[in-house]
């Protein structure tokens, strides 16, 4: 059976380093994951929440801030508790394995960083070339 997930978002708030009673470093955080939508629909996002122990703990909160663009690869957990009324809860959450980097340093800025692609038009043609001497 598999338990894997791969994900791709921002974060929504800075993470930050946690240590156990038993001295365990750990970080909680959420990021935000748009759907996938249709032209013309409006747009969907999941905010997914995430746990990370140990050394991927902390380089997560040593590199990362709110907004940047982050890679995940972990599993689902869930665990049971009682909220301060009592009521049963399940929380469902992706313990991070792996992380790794989505964009660029100079692209992380979130504010006044703008992306457009290039024009199309920008493009020369290229002249026909001659492929038939070509292994494939």
């Amino acid at each position: 059976m598999f338990n894997l997930v791969v994900l791709t978002g921002r974060l929504t708030a800075d993470p930050e380093l946690k240590t156990t009673p038993n001295g365990t470093n750990v970080t909680t955080f959420a990021i935000a994951v748009e759907r996938r939508y249709r032209s013309g629909e409006e747009r969907q996002t999941d905010f997914i929440n995430i746990v990370a122990w140990q050394k991927t703990a902390e380089f997560i909160t040593k590199y990362f801030k709110k907004g940047n663009l982050i890679g995940i690869e972990g599993a689902i957990q869930t665990r049971r508790y009682q909220d301060k009324n009592g009521n049963n809860r399940t929380a469902f959450e992706v313990i991070a394995n792996n992380v790794q980097f989505v964009e660029s340093k100079r692209d992380s800025s979130v504010e006044g960083t703008s992306f457009s692609n290039a024009d199309v038009n920008d493009f020369a043609e290229m002249d026909t070339v001659d492929d038939s001497d070509l292994p494939f």
